[in-house]
C-alpha cells in the first residue's frame, strides 16, 4: 500500500521488474508465432507450386507418350493398308477400311500370341 510519500518502495521494483520480463516474453512468444506461421505458409505455397509444376509435366509426358502412340499406330496402319492395296489393287479402299481395321486387330493379335508358343523345344 503506497503511503502518503511520493517515492516507490523497496518491493515495487521486483513487481515491475516480473511484469517487464513477462510481458517480453509473450512478444518474443507472439513474434515467433507469427514467424513460424510465415514459414509455414511460404513452405504451403512452395509444395502447391511444386504440385503444379510436377502435374503439368505428367500431363506434358502423358500427351508426349499419347502422341507417339497414335502416331505409331497410325503407321502400323498405314503399313498394312499398303500390303494389302499391294495385294489388291483393283479393290478401292473405302469399301475395306471398315473390314481392314478388322483385320488389323485380328492379325496384330496372332503376332501378340506369337511371342507365346516355344520357338525351341529344350532337353533335345
Amino acid at each position: 500500500v503506497a503511503g502518503s510519500s511520493a517515492g516507490a518502495g523497496s518491493g515495487e521494483f521486483h513487481v515491475y521488474r516480473h511484469l517487464r520480463r513477462r510481458e517480453y516474453q509473450r512478444q518474443d512468444f507472439m513474434d515467433a508465432m507469427a514467424e513460424k506461421q510465415r514459414l509455414d505458409e511460404e513452405f504451403q505455397k512452395k509444395l502447391e507450386r511444386n504440385k503444379m509444376i510436377a502435374e503439368e509435366q505428367t500431363a506434358k509426358r502423358r500427351r508426349k507418350r499419347q502422341k507417339l502412340k497414335e502416331k505409331k499406330l497410325q503407321a502400323k496402319k498405314n503399313k498394312l493398308e499398303q500390303k494389302k492395296q499391294e495385294k489388291e489393287p483393283g479393290q478401292s479402299q473405302e469399301q475395306g477400311s471398315s473390314e481392314d481395321d478388322e483385320e488389323d486387330s485380328k492379325e496384330e493379335e496372332e503376332k501378340e500370341d506369337d511371342a507365346e508358343e516355344p520357338s525351341f523345344v529344350m532337353g533335345r
